[in-house]
């Protein structure tokens, strides 16, 4: 087994199973409770959750002190590697196109509504990021991780809260003031992620942005009515034909920065839910 990743919860590994399929292995922290009732029993619930947009868990097993989870392997691995990988600054990386981008954007967009409104009970994300939207072998966004932030408290009651409460340049105003996780939250950071297919830019970057994060720069800039400077400008260089402000693809971009700017309006109230995104 290879080691693919490492995220909050535990180390990512590949592995190659007898059949010659692919899967992704997640081995969790070590947690200081043996809750293993409830670890069961979260698996149960996480394994009976499938959707198109969804990662699956396909097994989960505990070895000594060792849980692991099994998940379907994905061939071209997160989004955040797609957009600001490694491997972009070597020749020949791949650039994703714009039809590519909304593909992502609405996929991403299904799984986490069927988390919110079509699981009993709803599964809140807590940590919606572009490194927990996982692309299949047909450029399909699948999003991971659901249901860890909630496994893991329900683990262990000595987590502090920052493990639970997100990623910086993701984590919505309200959080700061009360750690309680709402699906507006969740609304907030998946607005992070289409920024981040719109702009192209990572959430947080002092050089870009210095004290501010990707969503002060991009509201200032929208604010200043400078709202084309934020759109990636390998999306627009690859606008076919004469005139950009004139074609269908800006002014499909364009629609999307404005509901994005919805998702991450300061107040919760004022975000849609995510059937309307």
């Amino acid at each position: 087994a290879s080691m693919i990743g490492c995220g909050g919860f535990g180390e990512v590994f590949k592995a190659t199973l007898k059949d010659g399929s692919s899967v992704a292995i997640k081995k969790l922290i070590r947690l200081s409770c043996q809750g293993d009732r409830e670890f069961m029993a979260e698996m149960e619930t996480l394994g009976k959750i499938k959707h198109r947009n969804l990662v699956p868990l396909l097994g989960y097993c505990k070895i000594g002190e060792e849980r692991l989870l099994v998940y379907e392997f994905m061939e071209f691995g997160s989004l955040e590697e797609m957009l600001h990988g490694r491997t972009r600054a070597r020749e020949g990386r791949r650039i994703l196109t714009w039809e590519e981008r909304k593909k992502i954007a609405r996929g991403a967009a299904k799984g986490l509504c069927f988390l919110h409104h079509n699981c009993i009970p709803h599964i809140i994300h807590r940590d919606m990021k572009s490194s927990n939207v996982l692309l299949d072998h047909d450029m399909e966004a699948r999003v991971s991780d659901f249901g860890m932030a909630r496994l893991i408290s329900a683990l262990d009651t000595h987590l502090s809260v920052s493990t639970l409460a997100g990623t910086p340049g993701y984590v919505p105003p309200e959080y700061y003031q009360s750690f309680r996780c709402t699906a507006k939250g969740d609304v907030y950071s998946f607005g992070v992620v289409l920024l981040e297919l719109l702009t192209g830019k990572r959430p947080t970057d002092k050089e870009d942005f210095g004290d501010t994060n990707l969503v002060g720069w991009v509201k200032m800039t929208v604010r200043e009515g400078r709202g084309k400077e934020v759109i990636d400008p390998e999306l627009l260089s690859a606008i076919k034909g004469g005139d950009e402000d004139e074609a269908e693809e800006f002014k499909e971009m364009v629609r999307y920065l404005e509901i994005t700017m919805q998702c991450v309006e300061d107040f919760p109230s004022r975000r849609p839910n995510m059937l309307q995104v």
